[in-house]
């Protein structure tokens, strides 16, 4: 890439703050920047970073107030802006045959749409529907009847088990499983008996899926992602959940079974969900948060048991000041023992009893 800043931010629909004859000859993160990139700032919180920065320009909200210093593309939005620049001028993204490879296996009574790519080593059984100009990587396997829509894009070794449907436009990552049978025995006499799982996983448009997610059937109807939600690696949902659209599900979270999580919920990292309950929508559960009963819309809860986070921060101040307390109890035990005439370890044995 080498061109200069005002032909770039022609490219993004933004408004040139400085030189906008500065060459511009790659594109970076702005710690990580070199002389001649473009560099982007979509936190203000990190505007201390502008100083330090080796970046020849920078990408940046309109109406930011930061220090004068290095030439600017003022935009609506940074993040967005970049990635368009990154599509724009980066290297080109791979782009798959179409047709079947000699080397898949494609069950003659499988639905393949127009320009659908299957890679080696793919597996298709009968009845699957394939959607148009879907890409279908290596080692892929799509069960009996399911569905995969159009433009979708299941990476190396995906998982699509029987009967399972997949929206457009849905990205899976590789290591993925969709539609494993759901968790579920009865204990008889001390032996686990299995319980069929005979419903099904449906996942709608636009949603995003990390690697090594298991996403189990339902034992009956559905398990059901909601179009637009993202989901980070190694993250498990059960059985009969229900979650909402637009909602962003971080690495290794864990969601029991029958569990319903609204629209625009955030689930941080390492959140542990117990089953049967309900996340509101727009809440947010912080890292690490364990959920042990329903929780409102519009709710920021942390800590285990996850709770609002107002009171756990009040909560976790006193923690903090247990040492200093448990001192200051000493002091006073020590204290009444002279009033009352008699050792203080006495006293305390008399407690500890």
């Amino acid at each position: 890439m080498k061109k200069t800043l005002k032909e770039i931010a022609a490219l993004i629909g933004g408004r040139v703050e400085g030189d906008g004859d500065v060459v511009i000859t790659g594109a970076s993160g702005i710690k990580e920047a070199r002389e001649g990139d473009l560099t982007f700032l979509a936190n203000p919180k990190y505007a201390s970073l502008l100083k330090e920065t080796r970046a020849a320009a920078v990408v940046i909200e309109e109406g930011l107030q930061v220090a004068p210093g290095k030439p600017l593309i003022r935009v609506k939005n940074p993040s967005i802006a970049f990635s368009k620049l990154i599509d724009l001028l980066g290297p080109k993204k791979l782009v798959f045959p179409e047709g079947v490879h000699t080397l898949a296996v494609v069950s003659p009574k499988a639905k393949l749409g127009k320009g659908v790519s299957v890679g080696p080593f793919a597996v298709i059984e009968d009845g699957a529907v394939i959607g148009d100009r879907a890409v279908i990587r290596s080692g892929v396997y799509v069960g009996h009847g399911a569905a995969i829509g159009a433009e979708c894009h299941l990476y190396p070794h995906v998982i699509i088990r029987e009967g399972c449907e997949i929206g457009s436009r849905v990205i899976i990552h590789g290591g993925t499983v969709i539609g494993s049978d759901g968790f579920g025995y009865v204990a008889v006499e001390g032996i686990h008996h299995k319980i069929p799982q005979v419903g099904k996983v449906v996942i709608e448009d636009d949603v995003e899926i990390g690697s090594n997610v298991t996403i189990d059937r339902a034992r009956f109807d559905k398990t059901i992602i909601r179009k637009g939600t993202k989901i980070d690696n190694l993250v498990q949902i059960a059985h009969n959940c229900d979650i909402g659209e637009n909602s962003i599900i971080v690495a290794q979270v864990g969601i029991s079974g029958s569990t319903t999580i609204g629209k625009n919920v955030i689930l941080a990292g390492q959140v542990g969900v117990v089953g049967h309950v309900t996340i509101g929508d727009n809440s947010i559960i912080g890292a690490k948060g364990g959920v042990s009963k329903s929780v409102p819309p519009n709710s920021y809860h942390i800590g285990i048991p996850a709770m609002d986070a107002t009171q756990f921060k009040k909560i976790f101040a006193a923690y903090m000041r247990l040492p200093q307390l448990v001192t200051r109890v000493r002091e006073l035990e020590a204290k009444l023992a002279a009033l009352e005439g008699r050792p203080a370890d006495d006293h305390a044995e008399a407690t500890n009893d």
